[in-house]
């Protein structure tokens, strides 16, 4: 059998079966190829687990590939192994292991500085990587941004689109909503020169994201559902999970919380929950979070809206006054807040009625004529209740605040998911 058409030739589950055929348990294929020719194949086969979501077998090949790299020769494999290694951890949430890879990252920075003559794109791109693993968002994208220009220098296109995917994924976690769409456009651009059908597909992963939080739902659909096609084109289902519980967080978002369970539920059915914990977790989170079809309120101070059951979506976010005023009644229904309080608790004031009694009544007014509806007697379904003793929430009503702490029920190890850059 040749070894390089063996390696090379892994592209199907036929394929592969034939290649690890040849692995015999005394090991004499092993011996007969060359250490770093071996570690390309572990790579290969670790690569093909992990596009097909057995993210398991691709961490155990994934290792596999990295007992056989050699130093100083494949340090830029190195790195993306444990970039790979990194994403499955944090999928599977086994921290320590995750905690290993990124030390493991951090020494390889010093040796690619003491080998390499002159600092390249491909460098400056890894140590953005090992940045963005510790937080160090700032210096991340720095980074990035160096391996920007010099990959346009020295003509490197595939380095240069993955450049771009990551420096969209610093800017994300900046909250850079701006930024991080014109680096996906920028990337739109240079994959229809260069075929990445894998890199497409999730750079309308990272668009349908940034325009969800942007607010611009119907983009962001557009592009998840964009990013299905890539996928499954590609037949790559470690991220179907990923993108169907991005199109049930818009269709929350929009109100219909029927369709938003429906593709929750896909994307469990699409996930094993012993492999892909974090998303699991996740999706669990989202659908408690929506269950409850009998609710008249949903909370979500984190996007700063909130949806009526008759009125839908309500935008508060230039609205910091009333929402405030809101979230801190409907966390203690039926209990009365005073003119001192709310002068104390939502303007950090001592009360004075010459300055607050006037605005108090305007702000309550304002945020009751925002999300108290009319039925058809031109009755108000009274949300806000005023009385002797102040302002209180209606404790007959049903409420569901949206889980603001989310992302941190299934929190990515090292800042990086299973559609983050290697």
């Amino acid at each position: 059998m040749n070894t390089g058409e063996s390696i090379g030739a892994i592209e199907s589950q036929n394929d592969l079966d034939a290649f690890i055929h040849h692995l015999d348990e005394e090991g004499s294929f092993l011996q007969s190829i060359p250490s770093r020719e071996l570690g390309k194949a572990f790579y290969r086969m670790g690569k093909f687990f992990y596009d097909k979501s057995d993210l398991a077998q691709a961490q155990f090949y994934f290792e596999k590939g990295l007992k056989y790299t050699e130093k100083p020769g494949d340090l830029f494999v190195m790195f993306k192994v444990l970039g790979f290694l990194i994403r499955i951890s944090s999928e599977r949430m086994l921290n320590s292991d995750a905690e290993k890879y990124i030390r493991e990252s951090e020494l390889l920075v010093d040796d690619l500085t003491s080998v390499l003559g002159s600092l390249n794109s491909e460098y400056f791109y890894n140590v953005g990587l090992v940045k963005n693993y510790r937080g160090e968002f700032d210096q991340a994208r720095i980074n990035f941004e160096l391996a920007y220009k010099k990959s346009k220098e020295e003509n490197e296109p595939d380095l240069l689109a993955k450049t771009l995917l990551a420096l969209a994924n610093a800017c994300h976690a900046q909250k850079d909503f701006d930024g991080a769409i014109s680096y996906l456009d920028q990337l739109d651009q240079l994959l229809n020169i260069i075929e990445k059908s894998y890199l497409k597909g999730s750079m309308y992963l990272y668009k349908g994201r940034v325009y969800s939080e942007m607010g611009q739902l119907d983009k962001a659909m557009e592009n998840f559902n964009l990013a299905i096609k890539k996928f499954q084109k590609k037949k790559s289902w470690n991220l179907h999970g990923y993108t169907l519980l991005g199109m049930g967080g818009v269709s929350k978002r929009l109100g219909d919380y029927e369709k938003s369970l429906i593709y929750f539920n896909l994307a469990l059915d699409m996930s094993d929950a012993t492999t892909y914990k974090r998303l699991n977790k996740i999706i669990h989170s989202e659908i408690q979070d929506v269950n409850d079809s009998s609710i008249d309120i949903y909370l979500d101070r984190t996007n700063r809206k909130v949806i009526e059951r008759s009125i839908g979506t309500i935008d508060f976010k230039h609205r910091f006054v009333l929402l405030e005023i809101l979230f801190l009644l409907a966390k203690s229904p039926g209990a009365y807040f005073d003119k001192e309080q709310l002068a104390r608790m939502i303007w950090k004031d001592e009360y004075n009625p010459l300055i607050h009694d006037k605005l108090i009544y305007t702000s309550v007014s304002r945020l009751r004529k925002l999300i108290e509806p009319k039925n058809g007697k031109g009755e108000k379904r009274k949300y806000i209740i005023r009385g002797k003793d102040g302002y209180t929430f209606n404790p007959r009503t049903h409420i569901r605040f949206h889980l603001e702490s989310r992302q941190d029920m299934g929190q990515a190890i090292g800042n990086v998911e299973l559609s983050s850059p290697v």
